[in-house]
């Protein structure tokens, strides 16, 4: 590990990040997640810097997680103690921190009593057919939005996927790092496929980045990011006449998992879909079946750009 003396939370920090990136291959997103409560953690334990790693207690780890639960929704307060057993495990292995305090971050149960918000049947239905598709700008967001309603992509991994991840030959598409670190190989429908061709062919503005999706307005060219499909989501719902209980690419994602459900599909591999890790992620949809979806998969000739 290079963290040099003295031991400053910036330093400490920094390869936190990089074990997160390097050795668990964690996607940014969540490795900002983690590293914000990190610092948060050793802020509120520690008013020196450097930071004396060897005098954290039991006491510090409970009492920061006590105070957090009267600060944070559940929700919240789940991703923070997931931040800080990573961070105490990290410290414990690179031999900063004696104790097994990682075992001492208090359990945080899980809220599962309802399923997530969503649309239902058929408002999920009427924001497909109104997609929009009669501009440049109009084809990438409806390639977007059917990447997140029919393959369950989180936004993030709609805003980094590469012209590389697509294998039109094989009918697939690759996504290299889910929230938990690992990837996943989708398949590539042929609805969502000709969303992408259309945008490839008749919508992308001409741009030397790898990445699919690229900005149409400031900034012609350069790479999106998530808030841009967020964007697309509230565009479309505003252009259907919908009011959604939430917005963003979650909610595609949501309804996705309960509208196949409704429509029978088979109960085996929604986790796999979704990209959770732990089943308990995925107890309120069931599973879905990948296999089915591959069934409907076809080669696509190859598109350049």
């Amino acid at each position: 590990m290079a963290i040099q003396d003295p031991l400053t939370t910036d330093a400490v920090l920094a390869a936190f990040e990089e074990h997160l990136r390097r050795t668990r291959g964690v996607c940014p997103e969540v490795r900002q997640h983690y590293a914000r409560f990190a610092r948060q953690f050793l802020e509120a334990v520690s008013a020196d810097d450097p930071v004396d790693l060897s005098r954290l207690s039991v006491a510090d780890v409970v009492g920061f997680v006590s105070k957090a639960t009267a600060r944070y929704r559940p929700t919240t307060v789940q991703l923070l103690t997931t931040s800080l057993r990573s961070f105490l495990r990290f410290l414990r292995v690179e031999g900063l921190c004696e104790d097994r305090l990682d075992e001492a971050v208090p359990m945080v149960p899980r809220r599962q009593s309802s399923l997530p918000r969503r649309l239902g049947s058929v408002e999920f239905a009427r924001l497909i057919a109104s997609l929009d598709s009669s501009s440049p700008r109009a084809l990438r967001d409806r390639a977007m939005l059917l990447l997140a309603a029919r393959l369950g992509l989180r936004a993030g991994e709609i805003a980094r996927l590469r012209l590389d991840d697509i294998d039109w030959r094989s009918g697939t598409v690759q996504i290299r790092t889910r929230k938990t670190g690992h990837g996943a190989l989708l398949p590539l429908s042929s609805e969502v496929g000709e969303a992408l061709v259309a945008y490839l062919e008749r919508g992308r503005p001409p741009s030397r980045v790898r990445q699919v999706f690229v900005l149409h307005r400031q900034r012609i060219g350069a790479p999106i990011d998530r808030r841009t499909v967020g964007a697309a989501v509230h565009l479309a719902l505003q252009h259907a006449g919908i009011d959604a209980p939430v917005e963003g690419a979650n909610l595609l994602r949501h309804s996705l998992a309960t509208d196949l459900l409704a429509h029978g599909a088979s109960l085996k591999m929604i986790a796999d879909l979704f990209g959770h890790r732990a089943l308990s992620s995925t107890q309120i949809y069931a599973k879905v079946d990948v296999a089915a979806l591959r069934e409907v998969a076809l080669p696509w000739p190859e598109v350049t750009r």
